[in-house]
């Protein structure tokens, strides 16, 4: 059905799983317009590809049915990862360590790419191996320390402060990976 699997339709139009047909045509054709390729300011043929993948889906009523029979199943299964984590003592170095990873992917995203700097969170997702429910705290403790924050397309990027407090903190994170009996 999709090229990525278990793509989040709803997230991909920024539509609530309970929209209606007309909600979702609607959003579609701005969005659409926003990213079609031939837009020279916004436009992206890789986030216009998945927006046409999504609407076509999430707008046949039989296809949106068996895709939200799916969608549903997914999301039961990652609440169930989700309330199985932070069962363990060492859950707020982990949080830590999950922080400093994306720090480090952002800031390395920008390092090599200046011109393309930021990360849609479903690409963080994959990278880090984490569900969106897993990174969603870790996000919003970033934004609000003010270390991401978010571009038009609603990608992540690291800030200033970002690079600074990864710079400031990456020995001490890279000795606790390195020799974690010391910790």
């Amino acid at each position: 059905m999709s090229d990525r699997p278990n793509a989040d339709y709803y997230e991909i139009l920024q539509v609530n799983p309970n929209a209606d047909p007309d909600t979702i045509h609607r959003i579609y054709r701005f969005l659409a317009q926003r990213f079609h390729p031939d837009n020279t300011e916004t436009g992206s043929e890789e986030r216009f590809r998945e927006l046409h993948e999504a609407y076509t889906a999430l707008s046949d009523p039989e296809r949106r049915a068996r895709y939200d029979v799916g969608y549903q199943q997914l999301r039961k299964d990652r609440w169930r990862l989700v309330s199985a984590g932070g069962q363990s003592e060492n859950d707020f170095e982990l949080e830590q360590s999950i922080r400093l990873t994306l720090l480090e992917a952002l800031y390395t995203k920008r390092r090599l790419q200046p011109d393309e700097p930021a990360i849609f969170a479903g690409d963080l997702e994959s990278l880090l191996g984490r569900t969106r429910e897993q990174l969603q705290f870790t996000m919003w403790y970033l934004q609000q320390r003010k270390f991401v924050t978010r571009d038009d397309n609603s990608r992540l990027l690291i800030t200033a402060d970002g690079v600074d407090f990864l710079e400031q903190n990456y020995r001490a994170s890279a000795q606790k990976r390195l020799n974690p009996a010391k910790s």
